[in-house]
């Protein structure tokens, strides 16, 4: 088996992370970012973690409970542009990178040591003090000879600064594999459920070294090869590769709740080429045109309604979309009924190389196509919503 060097880059906190990067009075200030709709909590900041906050824990309960932190809506746009940056920092140390979401990416380090001429945990080190530096967001580093090793040592990582211990990366090398299988619950690993856990207590298993002390057989039959896999990738040797080539997306959507209920027609197709935008920005990122695009509606008390229609000419452009979604939001509006959000969605996607232009409506969409591109270097130069669309 191949003996890789695996690191697994994971951002500390990030949506509060990215909230402080823009407002930084709110540096040793508790603060909590919400889900979409307010719902829940999905990011905290160690102050609130130190004052009891949970993660998930519902935000109608929490903003009764904890006065003293700060709770924000999240922001998704905005912290995929910050997110954007750090994978990108990323891509100077190797091209082998994996983003698994959006504050996390595997990078196969092998070989590296001789390119940089220092060792591995350095190679971190200086992934860790570029990003703080350029981004200004703080990352956490596990590294080791699998993508579940890396896994648990980012874990470590990150335990250790919870004690107030500043280590960014921890390393866990063959001279302490054992130790740490030994000091690791098997339901601290990633992927293993509660239903493997529960299995696996039945026989006495609780520790990783419990785990990767069963024979092959024993594992394999009642694991089956996911298990062998597992056992492999705690012992060291890297089963599951970091993929950096990534598929398509299948879908584009954006949406985002009105900051208040709405009735207002205007105000609410306004808000719709606002996510237009972002749905045409991300096809163009991702070179694909849509040939099918749609309007999403929530009302007040939840109920969603949605209408979508297929192109006929495939496209990326909001000059285009625009007056497609008129015509479907037209059909859905309803006067007098209270809204909470809208959104836009895109699907069915052709690969913007292999695109067949007409040849009596060439001339009209490339103009449209450069046009869009110079909003985005406009936008990239000058900053999000410096054009909108006009009516």
């Amino acid at each position: 088996m191949d003996k890789r060097v695996i690191a697994l880059v994971d951002c500390n906190n990030f949506f509060v992370a990215c909230e402080r990067l823009r407002k930084p009075e709110l540096r040793d200030v508790p603060v909590c970012v919400l889900s979409n709709n307010d719902g829940c909590v999905v990011s905290r900041s160690n102050e609130a973690k130190r004052m009891g906050v949970e993660m998930g824990a519902p935000y109608f309960i929490c903003k009764n409970q904890f006065k003293k932190v700060k709770f924000l809506s999240g922001d998704l746009t905005y912290y995929c542009e910050i997110s954007k940056r750090v994978m990108d920092k990323l891509y100077d140390f190797t091209p082998d990178v994996e983003i698994y979401s959006i504050d996390e990416a595997f990078l196969d380090l092998t070989g590296l040591r001789k390119t940089f001429n220092c060792p591995y945990e350095e190679i971190c080190e200086r992934i860790v003090q570029q990003i703080k530096d350029e981004v200004g967001i703080d990352v956490s580093v596990g590294l080791s000879y699998s993508k579940v090793l890396a896994k648990l040592a980012n874990d470590k990582a990150k335990k250790l600064q919870k004690i107030k211990i500043d280590k960014k990366t921890y390393k866990i090398g063959y001279r302490n594999i054992q130790k740490e299988l030994k000091e690791t619950l098997i339901s601290d690993v990633w992927g293993v459920g509660k239903n493997t856990t529960a299995l696996l207590k039945k026989h006495l298993i609780q520790t990783c070294f419990d785990f990767v002390s069963q024979d092959d057989v024993w594992i394999k039959k009642n694991l089956g090869k996911i298990g062998i896999e597992l056992k492999q990738e705690l012992l060291g040797n890297s089963i599951h590769k970091v993929e950096s080539v990534s598929d398509a997306p299948k879908s584009i959507s954006r949406s985002e709740s009105f900051k208040e209920f709405q009735t207002d027609k205007n105000y609410i197709f306004n808000e719709l080429t606002r996510h237009i935008h972002k749905v045409c920005k991300k096809l163009r990122d991702e070179n694909l045109l849509a040939s099918c695009v749609g309007v999403m509606l929530r009302t007040k008390d939840f109920q969603v309604f949605d209408c979508k229609i297929n192109l006929l000419n495939p496209t990326n452009t909001e000059f285009e979309l625009v007056s497609k979604a008129k015509e479907i939001f037209e059909k859905m509006f309803v006067q007098g009924v209270v809204y909470r959000s809208v959104g836009f969605f895109a699907t069915k996607f052709t690969s913007q190389e292999f695109q067949q232009i007409s040849l009596f409506q060439g001339e009209d969409i490339i103009k449209k196509q450069e046009l869009s591109k110079s909003w985005d270097k406009l936008e990239e130069k000058f900053g999000k919503g410096i054009l909108r669309l006009g009516k």
